[in-house]
């Protein structure tokens, strides 16, 4: 192997440990570790950001692919710009390895389920604006003679703001933001 061997080991939380995946990696002969304790559905995780710049042609990253993506889109654009840049990627877990036969095969399979991913997202989300009929999204609108009488009522002292949300059926924080602005 020429060029640079990177690790890249991340953990979800502070409370949990990086050492199973540091010793997998330093059987790998790696010449740097990057480690990272936060969680993957994080777009902008540092150390994973500092190993992209360091990144030369012919490096390898040995990782794993659940600690690399956050989602298979996510780690379909990290294995593409690892590609670009020339650098080989090795999973260790999934004994996977991307300048293989193999390795390039899965990676068009995972690139395919996303593809397939993200047009049944727009499917459904077209199916749901049909059957929505021109109504637009979002939460319905309060009716203002409910927001008058819940106003009055707590206005009168009468009443706790719980029974006022359940007579009326508005939520408190309408209640409250209603009574907010009509001070002003």
């Amino acid at each position: 192997m020429s060029g640079y061997i990177y690790g890249y080991a991340r953990v979800s939380t502070q409370h949990q440990d990086l050492n199973r995946q540091l010793d997998l990696l330093a059987e790998q002969n790696c010449n740097e570790i990057l480690t990272e304790k936060m969680t993957g559905t994080k777009s902008n995780r540092p150390e994973l950001n500092r190993l992209k710049d360091k990144l030369r042609p012919g490096d390898t990253v040995v990782e794993s692919f659940s600690r690399l993506g956050r989602s298979t889109k996510d780690l379909i654009d990290l294995v593409t710009y690892f590609e670009e840049q020339d650098v080989k990627l090795v999973s260790l877990k999934e004994n996977f390895d991307t300048t293989t036969p193999q390795g390039r095969l899965m990676m068009t399979v995972f690139q395919a389920f996303s593809q397939f991913e993200r047009d049944l997202i727009v499917e459904r989300t077209k199916e749901g604006l049909q059957s929505a009929r021109g109504r637009i999204g979002g939460r319905p609108r309060v009716n203002k003679r409910d927001i008058e009488r819940a106003v009055k009522l707590y206005e009168s002292k009468a009443y706790s703001g719980k029974e006022i949300t359940e007579m009326t059926g508005i939520s408190k924080a309408t209640l409250y933001r209603y009574i907010k602005s009509k001070k002003k």
